[in-house]
């Protein structure tokens, strides 16, 4: 209605509705805009051809809420314009529908039209669609609106054709079969969608009607509904909470189907791997389904610069390791360049996101133990060694990031060839710092033992630093005696140094606060008497230390003659065991025979 208090907007010369040049808008010009309304926007126009003045309501539903009070507005207009010839209809667009020309979408729209009044009685309304042309409501089928289905016909039937053409729907459904026919001569789009759905939605009897669910899942996964996706792509329309859950009530399969059709939309793929990430495990298809690890991967590729997405993909990741290794420990998680680039790729994107960086890092040094040294390799040429050594030394105070960089550093020593060792040489002091951090933690000392065993391999421990790193060896075994990988690695640790410096032997057997090397020694063996990798490693740093006159006294005044002999005697199958005794004993035995008096050498 106009009236003194409208708020009128002149628009530019020539100019149209919203809707141009697209029907039924093209015959219209804008004259001025009212007051918006509290369902769209009010325009006052002129048709083009007659000069008649119409009032054009647009509106734009989200839902099928807005759009049943869109709705319920018309049926209130056309009953006070009773003495109007007026035809109501419902002009149902999916939002899923593009128009190209418009650069918008709606889900539902409501029209009505109504014929021209004269100025006293006010101008009439007219609901503009902003996409293709109308459809009778029930034409489409019960419940086709609601299911958010586009209108595959092209053009308004009039009141009593629509009453005629739902009667002869249910009095014979075959009837239904010359509608598709038409549809397909006129090239509907999606009419391969529609000729499968309307059937099933225009039974007689409402319990035999497709469900809204399975109406949703044919049309927008099963189906080949491809300007749905396009239109959504091109103008970043969220996908509603309701209509992805419901598609994500299936298993592993169908989730990952919804995943590919959707790929576009972050929270569509984010809902996606948050119900993954509760399923069970023996719903999962461990170990590590190769298909579901590739679109989970893929969604990280495509929304990169989508933190929660980028998040949720690597907890996803995790999971599944996770629970692969627990069921599954031989099995061996699938890695390639894709999915190491991918990792990498998500750290740049996000360089401060600890979080993020923590689960990168973990994931790569699970993944990377479990490959060949190529692997290992090309994250060397990417810059993860320095990338690792840059966050140690700037994320002290970070306990996670401590210990996930230390588990992915050790295991990129582990596995690869290191061309350039100049990095590497700063990392006893960085460990020393950690160490001092964190000095009652057990997993830092696992990992810092791992890394000081690998170095001392690849002569990356200068020799000032010797004696440092021989403290905290000693400090991180008693620390942790019950942890055998620990153990395990500091032992070889000392070994490797012992074997190359005396100084380093000294420190190993000296005296100190916490007690020498050797009762440590005495202590790890009776802990572990039955492991025999941790025997072998004891025995290793014991043939070393007997390879040094000076520390042989030592050696015999702690009583390791006797610890050595019950080795020897308790690992017969061993030969490597076996070898180590023998060699120290050997050793042991000259230490303490006699010298023969000085007056009586061999006479020549």
């Amino acid at each position: 209605m106009l009236g003194p208090g409208s708020d009128r907007r002149r628009p530019t010369q020539g100019e149209r509705g919203p809707g141009s040049p697209g029907e039924p808008m093209e015959k219209y010009q804008v004259l001025y805009q009212l007051n918006p309304g509290a369902l769209g926007v009010n325009l006052v126009v002129e048709e083009m051809e007659t000069k008649v003045k119409h009032v054009i309501k647009q509106v734009e539903c989200m839902d099928d809420h807005y759009a049943s009070q869109a709705l319920e507005e018309l049926y209130h207009l056309e009953s006070h314009h009773a003495e109007a010839s007026s035809t109501l209809s419902a002009w149902l667009a999916s939002g899923l529908s593009q128009d190209a020309r418009r650069g918008y979408t709606t889900i539902l729209l409501a029209a009505l039209s109504v014929t021209p009044l004269k100025a006293a009685q006010g101008a009439p309304l007219i609901l503009a669609p902003p996409t293709s042309p109308p459809v009778d409501a029930e034409c489409a089928g019960p419940g086709a609106g609601r299911a958010g289905i586009p209108a595959p016909f092209g053009h308004h039937p009039q009141g009593t054709e629509a009453m005629h053409l739902r009667k002869s729907l249910r009095q014979s459904p075959g009837s239904l079969k010359a509608v598709l026919k038409t549809m397909e001569e006129k090239q509907i789009p999606d009419v391969e969608t529609f000729g499968n759905l309307l059937p099933l939605m225009l039974q007689i009897d409402p319990s035999d009607r497709i469900t809204i669910k399975d109406v949703v899942h044919i049309t927008f996964v099963s189906g080949s509904f491809k300007s749905s996706c396009v239109s959504l792509t091109l103008h970043r329309q969220m996908v509603p909470a309701s209509i992805t859950d419901m598609l994500l009530e299936g298993n592993v399969a169908s989730i990952l189907e919804v995943m590919q059709k959707f790929s576009g939309w972050p929270e569509v793929q984010l809902r996606a791997m948050k119900r993954l990430l509760k399923m069970p495990a023996d719903q999962l298809g461990l170990p590590w389904p190769p298909e579901l690890v590739e679109v989970v991967v893929t969604t990280m590729q495509l929304h990169d610069r989508v933190l929660d997405v980028q998040l949720c993909a690597c907890s996803l990741l995790l999971h599944l390791l996770g629970q692969a290794l627990v069921y599954h420990p031989e099995a061996k998680a699938p890695c390639n360049q894709a999915i190491t680039s991918t990792l990498l790729s998500a750290l740049r994107s996000h360089p401060e996101e600890e979080p993020l960086l923590v689960m990168v890092y973990s994931l790569l040094a699970i993944t990377t133990t479990q490959e060949s040294e190529s692997l290992s390799d090309e994250l060397q040429k990417a810059g993860l060694l320095e990338h690792i050594l840059e966050h140690l030394n700037s994320s002290l105070e970070s306990r996670d990031v401590c210990a996930s960089g230390l588990g992915l550093l050790w295991a990129l020593l582990l596995d690869g060839i290191i061309v350039n060792k100049a990095p590497l040489e700063k990392v006893p002091d960085l460990i020393s710092q950690v160490l001092a951090t964190y000095p009652a933690d057990g997993e830092m000392a696992e990992a810092s033992c791992g890394v000081f065993w690998l170095l001392s391999l690849l002569g990356c421990i200068k020799e000032q630093q010797f004696e440092q790193v021989v403290a905290l060896l000693l400090q991180s075994i008693r620390l942790c005696q019950d942890r055998a990988l620990l153990v395990n690695n500091a032992y070889r640790g000392l070994a490797g140094l012992v074997k190359v410096s005396e100084l380093a032997a000294f420190k190993v057997v000296v005296q100190e606060e916490g007690g020498s090397g050797l009762s440590l020694i005495k202590e790890t063996y009776q802990l572990h008497r039955d492991n025999p990798e941790v025997v072998e490693n004891v025995g290793m740093l014991l043939v070393h230390l007997a390879s040094y006159e000076e520390i042989l006294p030592e050696l015999v005044s702690s009583g390791m003659k006797a610890l050595v002999q019950e080795i020897k005697e308790r690992f017969t199958s061993s030969l490597e065991l076996v070898s180590y005794a023998k060699k120290v004993l050997l050793r042991l035995e000259a230490a303490t025979s006699p010298s023969p008096p000085c007056g009586e050498a061999a006479q020549p």
